[in-house]
């Protein structure tokens, strides 16, 4: 019908055959769903889209928002062929004598150009453009295409499909979302009054905005109830009684969730962003997950996770000036780490005021002081697995030593304990006490490529890709420093198992989830299952699991980390809280207190504990109710302030739960073989 109404040949000349393959697409009428994550429960944590849509059913659209849309949009929907033919004769005409573009568009040529605009060409500004611009051959297209619509649609699913992908203002798509974020209702409830105000904006969404244009989106809502009257949707005794209506929205509006993970509770926010994250590294885009109507069920335990949020809030305010208390827990296993929970006492948010900050804090090197004394797991390890050392053998331990460093400015590298400790000190007594000459001089016996590449097997292998400032390597910096990873930074410099360097809290978690898992490190992965649109399941790409140290090594490490909590730096915060678990520990403190951590783990339960200067003048951390900046004098410890989250977070959790040894050391890696 189409081709004859607009004369000889104009539609075949001036419209390609490459709107068929659109056409085809029209039918299918896929456009961007939102994406919801849950926890592992399958409660959901957090929203992700670009386009806020809630699609329905032509059978879950009330009867009401049909008619109104039709009445104020194309009246004769249900007898055209797609296009209003006087209408784009008119066009025709018109635009031949160089006048404007006149002519209506039908409902399916309306959803023709919304598809295009809100679907197709969404991210591309130059297409949208020509979507939208005022040409005879842009109407052209869409009535090529609306005609083969009405070919293979009906009418009822146009209508459907039309109120599914049009744009209500803002984020909101779609008749499901704008009942619920105007009126807190579902598409199949809405009132007269309720569907004329949206059948009206859909011409202007901007200008008929209602709580930004609220007279001119009431006129509006009256003009359409008066084409529901004049098409008879509607009784003529009923509109004065529709008109008389409020607006009836809700307050502070479009209500929306944030569309984003800081959306998240305050416990979910920063394991949804690293879920997210994760996905991205897996292979999905951000577009993909903002727009593919997936629903991705996490790892994150809802109990565990409140439990540490809790226990993070009571040791360190959220709003407390320059200070961050970061927990992560990650599930050991042989065949897979999964996370538990990651929270902050920060949230995860824009607004500083209340506490929020937009960095990942927790799966981030975004800790740039570092986790002290607790990297010296990664030179224990290198050592019993190179046999320089076993654990029971006594390293030189003296109160200072300079210790040569190859290619380094100075002549050797000066370090002191900080205290009296025994000289000679076996390994397993340093691991509880944690004297810096012991492991500094064990560090340069084993060699730094052996201990960095020991930290990279064990889980730092972001936080290795990062440079000393936990960025992106900047070459153009001129700084080594900066401009190199921290793999390659650190090759020659000892300090690197006191721990002084920016690291991951979320990769520290998971160094104690490789130790706890035999030796067997695995990603640390957020995500249980994830379903499409449909519901079919979506493969995750995941990096395999690798046994990194053998299981001998493993269990010696634990058993040398299992005297912290019960002899060494955290035994006092231990009983202080009445912990009496057998359990491993590593506390670890920054030189000027500016960062202080806890890495250890039990019962299934691999944690980080860490406190840190967040602020733009990072001082001293003091420990005190709460844990504050200052000049203290003797600052926080890791033992002190990193350590009492852990205890009171895990007494709850495993209240009641029957204690789980912790394994024994292998006898072959008890002295040293070399």
């Amino acid at each position: 019908m189409a081709p004859a109404a607009i004369g000889a040949g104009l539609l075949s000349n001036q419209v390609g055959d490459s709107v068929d393959a659109i056409s085809a697409q029209l039918a299918a009428a896929d456009p961007p769903l939102t994406t919801t994550v849950t926890d592992r429960d399958g409660t959901p944590i957090a929203t992700l889209y670009a386009q806020y849509r809630l699609p329905v059913t032509a059978a879950g659209i009330a009867t009401t928002m049909k008619a109104a849309i039709i009445g104020i949009e194309d009246r004769r929907f249900y007898t055209e062929g797609g296009v209003d033919v006087q209408g784009m004769l008119r066009a025709a005409v018109n635009d031949s004598a160089g006048g404007s573009l006149q002519g209506a568009s039908t409902i399916s040529q309306q959803f023709v150009k919304n598809y295009l605009v809100n679907v197709v060409d969404r991210n591309d500004p130059v297409a949208q453009q020509q979507d939208r611009e005022d040409s005879l051959a842009r109407k052209l297209r869409e009535a090529k295409m609306a005609v083969q619509l009405n070919n293979t649609m009906s009418k009822d699913d146009i209508l459907a499909n039309y109120l599914n992908v049009v744009e209500f203002s803002g984020t909101v798509y779609g008749v499901g979302a704008a009942a619920k974020a105007y009126f807190g209702t579902t598409a199949d409830k809405l009132t007269v009054p309720q569907a004329a105000l949206l059948a009206g904006m859909v011409n202007n969404p901007s200008v008929y905005n209602p709580y930004t244009h609220a007279d001119k989106a009431l006129q509006r809502r009256n003009l359409v109830i008066d084409a529901m009257v004049t098409n008879g949707s509607i009784p003529a005794s009923y509109a004065a009684t529709a008109k008389a209506a409020p607006l009836g929205l809700l307050p502070d509006g479009p209500v929306t969730p944030s569309g984003t993970c800081m959306g998240a509770a305050p416990d979910a926010g920063f394991f949804c962003a690293y879920a997210e994250s994760y996905l991205v590294h897996a292979g999905f885009t951000a577009d993909q997950l903002a727009t593919g109507g997936y629903t991705i069920k996490t790892t994150l335990d809802p109990r565990v996770s409140q439990v540490a949020k809790d226990s993070v809030d009571a040791n360190v305010p959220t709003t407390q000036d320059g200070v961050a208390n970061t927990f992560a827990v990650v599930q050991p296993g042989s065949t897979g780490h999964q996370v538990l929970a990651m929270v902050a006492n920060r949230n995860y948010g824009t607004d500083p005021a209340r506490g929020e900050t937009s960095t990942d804090i927790v799966a981030d090197a975004s800790n740039e002081f570092g986790a002290g004394s607790s990297f010296k797991i990664f030179t224990s390890a290198a050592a019993l697995v190179t046999g320089k050392a076993g654990l029971e053998t006594p390293l030189p331990n003296p109160d200072s030593q300079c210790f040569p460093v190859p290619d380094a400015h100075s002549a050797c590298y000066t370090v002191h304990n900080d205290g009296h400790y025994a000289d000679p000190i076996s390994l397993a007594d340093g691991l509880a006490t944690s004297p810096n000459v012991a492991f500094v001089g064990l560090e340069s016996q084993v060699g730094m490529p052996a201990v960095l590449d020991m930290a990279y097997k064990l889980g730092l292998r972001n936080t290795l890709a990062t440079n000393d400032a936990g960025a992106v390597p900047d070459p153009a910096s001129g700084n080594p420093q900066y401009n190199e990873p921290q793999s390659k930074y650190f090759q020659n410099l000892l300090s690197f198992t006191l721990g002084n360097s920016p690291v991951s809290p979320l990769e520290m978690a998971n160094v104690s989830a490789t130790l706890m898992s035999g030796g067997v490190w695995c990603p640390p992965n957020p995500i249980l299952s994830m379903t499409d649109r449909n519901g079919n399941a979506v493969p995750v790409p995941q990096q395999a699991c690798e046994q990194v140290i053998p299981t001998g090594v493993a269990n010696t490490l634990e058993a040398g980390l299992s005297k912290d909590t019960t002899d060494g730096t955290s035994a006092q915060a231990a009983h202080a809280a009445g912990w009496t678990r057998p359990d491993i520990g590593k506390t670890g403190t920054t030189q000027q207190s500016e960062s202080v951590a806890f890495v250890g783990g039990v019962d299934g339960y691999a944690v980080s504990s860490m406190v840190f200067a967040d602020g733009p003048r990072p001082r001293e951390i003091c420990p005190g109710t709460p844990v504050h900046l200052g000049n203290c004098g003797h600052g926080a410890f890791g033992g002190t302030v990193a350590a009492p989250p852990y205890f009171h977070a895990m007494s709850q959790l495993l209240a009641g739960v029957p204690d789980q040894a912790i394994p024994g050391p292998d006898p072959g890696y008890l002295t040293a073989r070399s």
